[in-house]
């Protein structure tokens, strides 16, 4: 019997700390442990991040689902959480990548669809849009 797949989608804010050099060595941490504990409980994603927010899809089985949630609730360099979607999907849109990034200088271009709508405002963001962004993003780039 297969595990039901499901598809989280979340904002945050960025509590990390330092200068540009300190927050881009965190990113990369972050996603370094990402892509080795994703890959360890099948789960997929991508992570947005333009300095003041983040913004995450994570695609498993609802148990490994919840527990990355979980974890990134009590990571200090998260602030007001919001889960904007939780839901069964028939199918994967990011599993080529157990943590795709988007956020570097160079991609500052990429935000521009979800800036226009939300200006970043947790309260305005939508989870299929953030979904959209980040997987048109990924099919234009190789940003795994």
């Amino acid at each position: 019997m297969t595990e039901s797949l499901y598809r989280l989608v979340y904002f945050s804010r960025n509590a990390l700390a330092g200068d540009a050099e300190a927050v881009r060595a965190e990113i990369e941490s972050i996603l370094e442990c990402s892509r080795r504990n994703n890959a360890a409980a099948n789960v997929t994603g991508a992570l947005m991040f333009n300095g003041g927010c983040f913004a995450q899809v994570l695609e498993g089985p609802y148990g490994a689902i919840q527990a990355t949630l979980e974890r990134i609730q009590c990571d200090a360099r998260h602030s007001g959480l919001r889960v904007l979607a939780f839901d069964r999907r028939s199918a994967r849109g990011f599993a080529h990548w157990s943590m795709a990034y988007v956020g570097a200088a160079a991609n500052v271009d990429r935000f521009a669809d979800i800036a226009k709508t939300s200006a970043f405002d947790p309260s305005a963001l939508d989870g299929e849009a953030i979904y959209d962004t980040l997987k048109a993003n990924m099919a234009d780039s190789a940003l795994a």
